[in-house]
Formats: structure tokens, C-alpha cells, sequence
């Protein structure tokens, strides 16, 4: 939720309850007009497979998988959650989902216990991009 606030407001807010969110946010990029349609789900409502989160998956284009770069059980669900988002949307058609893995929090590198190198090497194996950033910078 920090960095999907971040990314509309640039505004940074460090504490959020446990709510599911859509946000709409128009960017010209490269001279273009696009509109965002952003559903933010915190990671307690991710858990469930069945069939709300195949909604969610139905209803993007794409997406991007936040996980804390201090909280390694964040950052193990990824495999699995990639895995499920691929085999329901690029089962329907041949076309690549498009996927980016982020680990938020850089600014805590004193408190990191998922390495850079991790989340690089997860993301190439999985066919992903990958990002590190910090919502509070």
C-alpha cells in the first residue's frame, strides 16, 4: 500500500490496515495519456487461492509483487504466487504475462535479510523484471 501511495500522491504514508483497494490515476507517458487501474491487495488477503484471487488475476493486465526486503517469508511466497498468476491468465492465451518483483524498504538495509542478488536471480528465473526501491525515499 506505501508504495501504490507513493506512486499517485508521492507522498510517502508508513502505516496502513489490512484493506483491499482500487485506485484509478491517470500518467502521460512518453506522450501518451494512460489510465491506471491499480487493486491493491495486502499480503494477509493474498493467501487465498481460490476463486477472488482468480478474479483479481482475470481482471489485470499486469503485475507487480511487493515483498519487504527485511521480511523473508514475504519474499518466499513469490515463487508460488508467480506460479498461480501465470498458470491462470497464460493458460487462457499464449501471450507472456507481464510480471515485476519489487523489494520495498532499501532504506532499511540494516535490518535486510533477502539479499539484492536474491531477488535478482528469483526474478530471472522466473522470467520477471526486478526492481529494489524504498516507498519512504
Amino acid at each position: 500500500a506505501a508504495l501504490t501511495v507513493r506512486f499517485l500522491t508521492r507522498r510517502f504514508i508508513g502505516e496502513y490496515g489490512d484493506m483491499e483497494f482500487i485506485y484509478s490515476h491517470n500518467l502521460t507517458v512518453d506522450g501518451r495519456e494512460i489510465l491506471f487501474h491499480i487493486w491493491d491487495v495486502p499480503n494477509s488477503q493474498q493467501t487465498e487461492e481460490g476463486s477472488s484471487e482468480e478474479k483479481r488475476i482475470q481482471w489485470a493486465d499486469s503485475f507487480v509483487l511487493v515483498y519487504s526486503i527485511c521480511d523473508r517469508a514475504s519474499f518466499n511466497i513469490l515463487p508460488l504466487k508467480i506460479q498461480f498468476i501465470k498458470a491462470t491468465k497464460e493458460g487462457q492465451s499464449q501471450e507472456k504475462v507481464p510480471i515485476v518483483i519489487v523489494g520495498n524498504k532499501r532504506d532499511l538495509h540494516h535490518q535486510r535479510v533477502v539479499s539484492s542478488e536474491e531477488g535478482r536471480l528469483l526474478a530471472l528465473s522466473l522470467d520477471c523484471g526486478f526492481y529494489e526501491v524504498s516507498a519512504a525515499e
